[in-house]
């Protein structure tokens, strides 16, 4: 039994099921009151019994179907597969196999480093081919707003030189309103001051003057103002060097006392001290000894003078007594 005589058992068996559905239907009339009378209302839902003759028909016809097609499978089912033995493996020995593998696994570590390395060129091509791109859609954008700022800028200037010239018409057409009436005569001897031309460019003459003037007036003003200015940092100037000069003369002239106060205990000690020794040197002293009084400076004795602030001048050799 293959698959088209199954198909053909199916056909006749729904063919039967069919005439069989058509005889069952037909006493259904009949009960229908019975069942009309055995439904149940519960609330807004109605409960209707199931059919049973029907219900057991059903489950009878796809029994039988279920039945057919295992019997199908059964008989269908494909057979064992016999195939001729041969050798598996490859064509070369154990010791051949080893000794590649040991290859590869010696190498693997540079392979690796070599696919790390491709990927990161692909990688960083990928990128580059990435970046160029965005700069391409970048300058296109640039080169759009110039155009569009050019194209912006010739419609501005058009339309400017259009107003001007329409703002120039129209104060001619005023002075030309204001000129009084002229006769024949006046027409037939106008001369070149009377025409279009020579009141727009006395006009423009007029203008360029006061422009000029007002420069002019810009200018002095700034040049005044940077005069006063510099006057008046000359004399900041001038009074920080005053002020200047004035400490270093007061920080001299207090270094000075001090060291005429240190000279003048030096030397009444020093003359105490010779002093003492006249009965042994006797007169020795008498062509060096500077000063008067009784006091006396041996002639090597000189004051520290260089801790005198530079810019205080000389200092005065000073006389002690």
């Amino acid at each position: 039994m293959d698959y088209q005589e199954w198909e053909t058992d199916k056909e006749t068996g729904g063919a039967e099921t069919q005439s069989q559905l058509t005889s069952a239907e037909e006493p259904r009339g009949q009960t229908s009151c019975s069942q009309k009378q055995q439904e149940q209302y519960c609330n807004a839902y109605v409960l209707v019994p199931p059919n049973e003759t029907r219900r057991n028909e059903l489950q009878r016809i796809a029994k039988k179907e279920l039945e057919d097609l295992e019997r199908w499978k059964e008989q269908h089912r494909s057979g064992p597969i016999n195939l001729t033995p041969q050798r598996l493996g490859g064509r070369i020995s154990e010791a051949e196999v080893r000794q590649k593998q040991q290859i590869n696994f010696m190498q693997a570590k540079y392979q690796q480093k070599l696919k790390r390395e491709e990927y990161a060129r692909i990688k960083r091509e990928a990128e580059e081919a990435e970046i160029q791109k965005k700069k391409a859609i970048q300058r296109e954008k640039a080169e759009k707003l110039e155009e569009k700022r050019r194209q912006e800028e010739q419609q501005r200037r058009e339309l400017f030189y259009e107003d001007r010239s329409l703002k120039t018409n129209e104060l001619l057409n005023r002075l030309d309103l204001g000129l009084p009436k002229r006769n024949s005569c006046q027409i037939a001897n106008r001369g070149p001051e009377s025409t279009a031309w020579g009141r727009s460019h006395s006009y423009r003459e007029t203008q360029k003057e006061i422009e000029n003037r007002r420069l002019q007036q810009m200018r002095e003003e700034q040049r005044c103002k940077s005069e006063l200015l510099e006057v008046k940092r000359k004399q900041e100037e001038e009074e920080r060097t005053k002020v200047h000069q004035r400490e270093h003369r007061r920080v001299n002239n207090a270094f000075l006392d001090r060291l005429q106060n240190q000279n003048q205990v030096r030397g009444t000690y020093q003359s105490g001290y010779f002093g003492s020794m006249d009965h042994f040197v006797g007169d020795s002293w008498d062509g060096s000894v500077v000063g008067t009084g009784g006091n006396s400076v041996p002639p090597w004795y000189e004051p520290d003078l260089s801790r005198v602030h530079p810019n205080s001048g000389p200092v005065p050799r000073l006389t002690l007594s």
